[in-house]
Parts: structure tokens; sequence; C-alpha cells
């Protein structure tokens, strides 16, 4: 299968299959302590924050989603426009097509095109590392969009269950450590939805990046996406595979608690975030912003206005969860009271973080 019928495959699939993870994303678990009193006026609260030196409107950006071919361009475009009229930051896909055919690299460049003022993350692989990829490719995924950083996506869950998938992992801190040394713009480590631990952030962080995409479990899960991809062409192993790793990972708020405790470079709380509460959340963990894919792809797939609106919303929604909790902006969500309950305690328990703290701020 070539890459861009792949590509297509994949926002087919994430649109109209069942792909979410049946784990959730622990944000459930996790509660902010309401302030009857907080003192402040909701019309003060700032939830502008800078990233990567850009200032973003709200602590809030477009995962990367697609790009590479002609339904991508358009979405890609839809993405932009609204990226610039809200100023919130936009990732794009996997470029790894545009580098290999540069006749689609326009399907990227759109973005930064029709958004040329806000923060714009490019997008290259692991599994392209491995496959002999360098800072040659890096630099010329940055200068297809313009990029303010890059991110590293990695996709061993994924890799594993695509059929053809790569999944030669060796030695890759080692090369993510040389890129990050001779690129010109901060490289990020982005997961998939499976979610970074607290030994892999702690390599990473050490290895010389720049901050994380978190992209735990609980949203899209990219093994059912491939699942249902091997169900279609007939190869039931695959689709055996997908199936019984559908929910593998570390939940998002988990992670988040991890990398957090790992790293003091920026991190961006992403996997299943649906809310302006969501984000709000993960402010409270220690996120400096919150990156949300597939509720935005539906509503680019209904127009920029549909976009516009839930984007809207969604920082509205976030603004009023600073107020509540009396936060005047992102920097005083870092220390407001959380409560973590229920399954997610356990697991960050187990794990040996220490969560009462996060009871106790703001006292």
């Amino acid at each position: 299968m070539s890459i861009g019928k792949r590509k297509q495959r994949h926002i087919r699939v994430s649109l109209e299959e069942n792909v979410e993870s049946e784990i959730p994303t622990g944000f459930g678990d996790i509660s902010l302590v309401h302030r009857a009193v907080p003192e402040i006026d909701l019309k003060d609260v700032d939830t502008s924050v800078e990233l990567f030196g850009r200032k973003l409107s709200a602590p809030l950006i477009i995962s990367s989603i697609t790009g590479g071919t002609e339904e991508a361009k358009k979405i890609n475009r839809t993405l932009a426009r609204v990226a610039q009229r809200t100023g919130i930051g936009i990732g794009v896909g996997s470029q790894r097509i545009a580098i290999q055919w540069p006749e689609v690299e326009g399907t990227f460049r759109v973005v930064r095109d029709e958004a040329p003022d806000v923060l714009v993350i490019g997008n290259i692989g692991c599994p392209q590392l491995s496959l002999g990829w360098g800072i040659e490719e890096a630099k010329k995924a940055v200068d297809m969009v313009e990029a303010d950083a890059l991110a590293v996506h990695m996709n061993p869950l994924q890799e594993a269950i695509q059929i053809g998938g790569d999944t030669n992992y060796r030695g890759l801190v080692e090369k993510i450590g040389s890129l990050s040394s001779s690129l010109s713009v901060p490289v990020i480590m982005k997961e998939t939805g499976a979610g970074i631990s607290y030994e892999d952030a702690t390599r990473l962080e050490e290895a010389g990046v720049s901050g994380f995409e978190i992209s735990g479990l609980g949203g899209t899960s990219w093994a059912a996406v491939e699942h249902h991809i091997a169900r279609e062409v007939g190869d039931a192993r695959q689709e055996y595979l997908g199936k019984s790793l559908w929910n593998w990972g570390i939940p998002t708020a988990c992670s988040l608690v991890e990398v957090r405790a790992a790293s003091k470079g920026k991190i961006i709380a992403s996997g299943g975030l649906r809310s302006g509460l969501d984000v709000a959340k993960s402010l409270a963990l220690g996120a400096d912003t919150a990156g949300i894919a597939k509720p935005f792809l539906q509503k680019a797939i209904e127009g920029e206005e549909a976009l516009q609106k839930h984007v809207e919303a969604i920082i509205a929604e976030a603004k009023i969860c600073m107020f509540l909790v009396g936060a005047r902006n992102v920097a005083e969500m870092r220390g407001v009271p959380v409560v973590v309950t229920g399954w997610t305690s356990e697991w960050l328990k187990a794990r040996d973080f220490d969560t009462a703290h996060l009871a106790s701020r703001g006292r």
C-alpha cells in the first residue's frame, strides 16, 4: 500500500470506525478544588502562554493530524486558518511522504501559508531515523513549513501492528541526541497514543530534547486503526494483533505526571483530551499546553465555522475553569490543588509517584 493511500485510509478509518481506547485517559480521576471565593474577575484571567518562541492566545494546540494528499491539504488549510484566527498552535502530520516525494510538499506548506503568525510544529518519525534519516531530512521538514519546533514521533505500537511496519528502534536515543544538538529549532518527542514513561522521558531529556507531547492512552488507538485496516485487506494475523493490543499504553493523566517528574522541558498534554476542563486539568498536573486532534479533525470536515466555534468553546471553558480555581494565568495553574483518585491514583502509587502534595498545593 502506498503512503498516500495509507494516509487517506487512516483518515477515513479514524472518522468512520470505532478506534477509541476502551481505557480512559485518567482525567476522570482528576479533580480540581473549587474556590467559592476565587478573589479574581473572570475577565482578568489571561489564558495566553509562550511556547518555543511563539505566543499562543490559549494553551492549546491542534495536534498533528495529516498531510500528503489533496484531501489532507484541504483539511490542513481549514485547520491552519482557524489556528491563525484563534491564535493557537498547530502541528502537521508526518512529513515523510513529502521528503520522499517533494511534489506533495504543498499539502504541508499550506499550514504555514495560511497561519503565518502561529506556532507550527514539524513532524518526522523514529522509524525513519532508524532507516538512516538524519539532520538533512530533519532540516527539510523544518524548512518545508518554517517550523518553530520539530516533533519526532514515536509509534512502536502502530508499526508493530501495521502491515509492513518499520519496527527497528535500535540506537534511537543516540540519534535523537545528535539531532537535538544539530538542529536550529527545538526537538520534541511525541508519542502517538500509548504515552511516555518516566524512564523514557529521563533518557530523552538527558539526550537533549526540549520537550514532549504525551499522546497517552485514552483517545484514538492506532492499534485499533491498524486492526480495521488489516481486516479490510484480509490480513487475519495483524487484525488479531490490533484487537488484542487495542488498549496498550499509559493513560494520559498518568503519563503526564510521570513525564513532568522526569523533565523540566516543555510538555504538551494530549491523548483523548476532549474539553476545556481536560485542558485545565492538564495544566494543573504540569503541562505547558494541551493538544487535541480527532475532535478538531471531525469539526474541520464540517467546515471552518464549525471548527472555530469548537475551538473558541474549549478556550472559554478552560478560562472559566481557571477562574473557578482562582488562577489568573497559566503559570498559577501549576500551583492549584489537585485531587487524584481511582485507578489513576492506584497507577501512580504502584509506580511510586507521590500525589499527596498535589492536594495540598495552594494552601
